[in-house]
């Protein structure tokens, strides 16, 4: 297993939690692309498109529970003053269970995300391409993943309208 301090964890983290927040709070909006957005800050330049999940099913003990959850988004982003492209994130509303990573299934084909806190990101670059390549050809992605409590949940996200938010913030963002 790729520990994720190849990436360089706390770097990551910190622009995870900015993303996280300028995401949130965010009002540069330039683009809906389906069930896609795309969303543009200017200093420092960053693009990213998220979505939100379209279901979600919460299990524990293998019976689906009713919890209480932040927003839950799926990410990806584009740094060109950190050289980051393409960099897939996910944020499924809670703190994830220390050490677990998050499976994505993007129409059969499985990849692993790293956690950290309520953050989970691919190994690296080359997996982030990977990643996205098959987004681009899916139809969905299904992320499971295990909270600090042991709540399994599983959320299905559409591809719908990924190519084209993905081609406009490379093209604003020098992808």
């Amino acid at each position: 297993m790729i520990s994720p301090i190849f990436r360089g964890v706390a770097g990551i983290v910190l622009a995870l939690a900015a993303t996280a927040a300028v995401a949130q709070e965010s009002t540069n909006r330039v683009a809906a692309k389906t069930d896609w957005f795309v969303f543009v800050e200017d200093n420092p330049k960053e693009c990213w498109i998220v979505s939100p999940n379209k279901e979600s099913v919460n299990t524990r003990n293998g019976r689906v529970v009713s919890v209480r959850r932040g927003k839950i988004r799926l990410f990806v982003s584009f740094r060109p003053d950190a050289g980051v492209k393409g960099e897939v994130s996910f944020t499924g509303g809670y703190p994830f269970a220390k050490g677990s990573t998050v499976e994505m299934d993007i129409d059969g084909t499985k990849y692993e995300l790293f956690t950290e806190g309520e953050w989970a990101w691919a190994a690296s670059p080359a997996d982030d391409v990977k990643i996205t390549n098959a987004m681009k050809r899916g139809a969905k992605a299904v992320l499971t993943a295990r909270s600090q409590r042991g709540t399994v949940t599983k959320d299905t996200f559409s591809l719908l309208g990924f190519t084209a938010a993905m081609a406009e913030a490379e093209a604003r963002c020098g992808g």
